[in-house]
């Protein structure tokens, strides 16, 4: 009976660290490519600033957006909350202090974020 047990246990951690492995390897925002710069807008109380990065993925794959939050008011730090696949521009639009539009989605800043990878 404890040998069962035990095994049982290594094995949810096991399948638990490899889908951890595949979730840092392959969805993990923060290991998004850094792209080049595209363009920048402040909300409207200067609180949130995002800006936005077009990234190349080489000659077999298409162009992608990142945008990339920055918190004005806590030394700058940042986060990525945008990442579409198939464009190469971002119109960036706020609509109030908290809720900003990019490419046509609304994201609720700072928890929101749109990954194409999840849709």
């Amino acid at each position: 009976m404890k040998i069962l047990k035990g095994f049982i246990l290594v094995s949810l951690l096991l399948v638990a660290l490899v889908g951890y492995g595949i979730y840092w390897a392959f969805f993990d925002m923060n290991r998004l490519p850094t792209g080049d710069y595209l363009t920048e807008e402040t909300s409207p109380n200067g609180k949130y600033t995002l800006k936005a990065y077009v990234t190349n993925g080489g000659a077999t794959t298409a162009y992608a957006v990142r945008g990339e939050l920055i918190f004005n008011e806590k030394r700058n730090k940042t986060k990525n909350i945008y990442w579409n696949y198939r464009e190469d521009t971002a119109n960036i639009i706020w609509t109030d202090n908290n809720t900003v539009v990019i490419n046509g989605n609304s994201l609720d800043v700072p928890n929101d974020k749109f990954d194409f990878r999840n849709q």
